[in-house]
This record gives structure tokens, sequence and C-alpha cells, in this order.
């Protein structure tokens, strides 16, 4: 709209212009040639006049005067009669054809022009008032020097067109064009908003439909009606929403497919694995009786069904939360204890790989709102992760809280991670060297199952890894449920001494200050908000 008032204004402008230009050329023509010849006719009028007296002179300019009056309805002519002020003897007095009219209306140049020269001059100017009542109206002045009789005393005859007729017109132009203007800005603003409607608001209801289809409405279709190129984006746009709702569909039923039978097979195999594992522990028992290669035997396939119902155990808990079907129990539980616990089962693990495990705090007691049982399966993984590749180094575990949250960092200073290897380490099965042994006999779900702990309460898990240096996996609860985590009391990784030797709690007196960096030239995985709280890492 803003373009279109600017082109009709340009466009105005110019045929204002053209049709302004035309009409004054085309008068003005018309006006130059009377002028002359009516000029040039009294001129010579004066010039052979025999009048010898005041009388008969008087009568002469009289009579000229009104003869150069003319009647045209569009631009009338008067007629004036001025003497020169350096003029001596013989004198009249200014003679003019319209009451009211002075010498002192018509341009000073003009005047001047008149009384120093011989030829005809024209010059525009403004008509106080005319005889059609019409004030300021545009003028348009000619004049020569004529001689009166008998002295030959020069004087300045002019002949005045009032244009207030024409500038009518044109002022009638003006506001024809304007209006019309107004009138084409009008019809083409409603042209425009119409057509832009009948394009907009397809989009904007494709845009409403893709919104619901993303929130999971697949069955949302756009209206299509025509058969224009909108009805055809509309119907393109349909066919893709039901090829995207088959295949979504299709991958549904095929993921509670693999649901169902990793759920079922888990439940099936406890049967028979029971039963293997009972003959695996007499075999176990009696292994002494055996020869060395049957004792090792018995040996192998004790640990492989122990492992096998290690693995079933994670199956099933994983096939609980695919389901959704896992509950949180939360009451108030003590972390410093429930560290403790996960420490005490994992000392034989310790002992064998020669690991020391050490608690860096100066906490008593952090009494939290949470399930016991999946806190104590979360510290478990993460102590048990760290043992495995800590290298027979010491394995720290830092523990923080402040009012709003409590922090337990488990810290090795073994192989360690790259920041890739750290944004996948909550993956299901996935190990950072598939050629490394599990001396455990791990499931490869442990991680996965502690994130998804920590996803029902609502907390961070974090990694952080530096080939050669170690890692550290950070673990922060809200202590009342429904609270948002915004901070964490612990940085990641928490401050301490070489090879595990810890410089003290890293820990604030108010214990609020936010996370602070990693360590010199590693890498430290930032987390970001999953789900309903729990934040898995991108490397930062």
């Amino acid at each position: 709209m803003l373009l279109t008032s600017v082109s009709f204004v340009a466009v105005g402008g110019f045929l204002s212009n053209q049709i302004t230009g035309a009409l004054y050329d085309q008068r003005f023509d018309q006006f130059s040639a009377e002028a002359t010849e009516a000029l040039n006719r009294e001129k010579a009028v004066f010039r052979n006049s025999s009048a010898a007296d005041t009388d008969t002179t008087s009568r002469l300019v009289l009579d000229s005067v009104t003869g150069l009056v003319g009647s045209d309805s569009d631009a009338p002519r008067q007629a004036m009669l001025v003497p020169i002020s350096t003029a001596e003897g013989f004198l009249i007095s200014t003679t003019v054809s319209q009451e009211g009219a002075t010498a002192r209306m018509l341009p000073q140049d003009l005047q001047s022009a008149v009384a120093t020269g011989e030829d005809i001059y024209w010059a525009p100017f403004v008509i106080p008032v005319t005889e059609s009542g019409a004030t300021d109206a545009p003028g348009l002045a000619f004049g020569t020097q004529v001689a009166l009789p008998p002295e030959q005393t020069p004087y300045a005859l002019y002949v005045y067109y009032d244009l207030s007729t024409m500038q009518s017109t044109l002022d009638d132009i003006h506001r024809v064009l304007w209006l019309a203007g107004v009138v084409l800005l009008l019809v083409i603003g409603a042209i425009a908003w119409y057509v832009t409607r009948s394009v907009v608001l397809p989009v904007s209801h494709a845009a409403a439909v893709s919104e619901k289809l993303a929130a999971g409405e697949l069955q949302e279709r756009m209206e299509v009606t025509g058969e224009d190129e909108v009805a055809r984006l509309g119907a393109s746009f349909n066919h893709m929403a039901g090829s995207l709702q088959d295949q979504i569909t299709q991958l549904a039923q095929l993921s509670q497919m693999q649901q169902r039978f990793v759920s079922d097979v888990s439940h099936e195999l406890r049967t028979p694995l029971t039963t293997v594992r009972m003959a695996a522990e007499v075999l176990h028992d009696a292994r002494e009786e055996f020869n060395p290669v049957n004792k090792r035997s018995a040996e192998i396939l004790f640990d492989q069904v122990e492992r096998f119902q290690a693995l079933l155990a994670d199956l099933l808990e994983i096939s609980r939360f695919d389901a959704g079907a896992a509950v949180l129990e939360a009451e108030s539980v003590d972390i410093v204890q429930l560290v403790q616990h996960a420490m005490d089962g994992a000392h034989p693990l310790a002992e064998r790989l020669g690991s020391d495990l050490v608690i860096v705090s100066t906490e008593t007691m952090c009494v939290v709102d949470a399930d016991g049982r999946r806190i104590d399966r979360i510290l478990r993984n993460l102590i048990v992760n760290a043992l495995e590749h800590g290298e027979g180094r010491p394995v720290e575990i830092h523990i923080a809280c402040n009012p709003e949250a409590v922090a337990v960092a488990v810290r090795d200073h073994g192989i360690g991670m790259t920041p890739l290897e750290a944004s996948r380490a909550f993956d299901r099965f996935w190990r950072a060297d598939p050629a490394r042994a599990r001396t455990t006999g791990g499931s490869g779900l442990g991680l996965s199952i502690a994130m998804e702990d920590a996803r029902l309460h609502s907390a961070w898990l974090e990694a952080w890894g530096d080939p050669g240096a170690g890692a550290c996996f950070r673990f922060t609860l809200p202590r009342r449920q429904g609270t948002e985590l915004t901070s964490s009391p612990l940085a990641l990784p928490p401050s301490s001494g070489p090879h595990g030797e810890a410089s003290g709690p890293h820990r604030e007196a108010s214990g609020s200050h936010r996370d602070a960096p990693g360590a010199e030239g590693s890498t430290a995985l930032s987390g970001h908000d999953i789900g309903d709280g729990t934040r898995q890492g991108s490397a930062s």
C-alpha cells in the first residue's frame, strides 16, 4: 500500500504538471498573439491620431482602453494606461477598464521594461480582486510604450488576462486526480488484501495443522477447496501428513512390539535361567572335586550365568521405563548413608582391582526426598563404572549440598573419555572401547538405567572426561520433589589433587556456588535439560 501510494503521488504529480504545462502553453500563445495584435493596433492609433487638446486625447485614451477589454469567459481581458514617471508635458491620469485596478498591482520589472524599451513585454502577476470576486487570482500582463498626442508623451499601455477560471479548472482536475487516486488506492488495497488473504490463510492453516501434527495429533488435515496452486499445496500437504502418520504408526507399533518382545523374553527366560543357575551353583560348589579343565569350566559357567541374570534384570528394568510403568516412591533418605552403602557393596570389586574408595566431603547428613532404592542403584552404577575404568587408582566420591540441591560426584583417574565419548556415555549398550573386557561382566545398561532413574527424580546426571586424566560423573538431585534445579553444589569435575589425592571438599560456606569450569586442558560436558529435568551432555 505504501509503494502504491508513492506511485500514485508520482504519477499524479507528473500528470498534473503535464496538464498544467500544456494548458498554460496553449493559452499563453493565444494570449500573446491577441495582446500583441491589440497593443500594436492601439499604438498605431495613438501615433496617427490628430488630437490636439486634452479632451480629444482623453476620449481617445478612454476609447482605446475600453476597446481593449475582452469578454472571453475563460480569461477576461482588461486594459490600463499608466503615465511613465519620467514623462514631461501633456499628462493624462491613469486610466483603467476594471474598477479597483491600480498600477501598483503590476510587476515592477514589467513596468521598468516598458518604460525603457519599445517592444511588447509580458509577466505573470497576482490580481488582488477580479470581477468575479476571486481574490489573489493568477494573471498574465502584456505591456508596451505608446506616445500620446499631441506632444507624443510616453505612456505605458497594458492589457492583462484574468486566469482565475483556468486556475479553478486546474483545481478541479487536481481534485479529480486526488479522488481517483484515493479510490484506486482503496480498490487496489482491497484486491491486495483479498489476494493476500487467499494465499496467506491456507498457509496459516497449514502452519496450524503442522503444529498439531508435531504435537502428536496425526489425524489433522488441511481443508482443500478449488483447483488452484494453493489447493494443490493443501492436497500435497495432506498426502505428506498421511504418509508421515502411516510411518509413525508403523514405527510406534514396531517399537511396542520390540518392547513387548524384550519384556516377554526377559520374563520367559527367568524360569529356565533360575534352573540353570541352581545347576551352575551345584557344579561351582563341587568344583574342587573336578579336574582342572572341568573346574575352570564350572567357574566360567557360574560367572556367565550371574552375568546373564544381571542382564535380564536390567532388561526388565529398561522395559518398565519404556512402557512408562516406572513409579517413583519418594521418602526422606540420607544421601551420605546411601553413598556409604553403595561403597560397601562395591568394596569387593575395589579390593580385586586395587583401587581405594575415598569420600571427599565435610557433610555428615544430606536429607532429600527421593526413592532410596533407585538412588542406591545410581550410586552403585557410577562407583562400579569408575572402578572398572580407574586403572587401579583411587576413586573419589565428592558430596556437597545446599538448601536447594545435593550433589554426588564420582571421580576416577583412569583412562578418561573424549568429549564425544562423554556425550554417549548414557547410551544403551554403548562402550567407549568395544575391545575392552568388562571385568565384572556388566550388561552395558547400567548408566542408561541410572539416567532413567535420574529423570524420574528431575535430577541431573552429567559426565566429564579427559583422555589420560580420568572421568567424572556428577549426580545433582533437588532436595524437594517438584523443585527445578538451577545449579549444582559441586563443580564438574570437582577439585582434587593428582592421582586421587583429595585436596579437601569443594564447597563454599553457603554451598550455593554455580558450576566451575573443568581442569585446564580438559573438556567438560555441560548438561542440557531432557524430559522432566534430567540433563544429558553435549561437549562444550
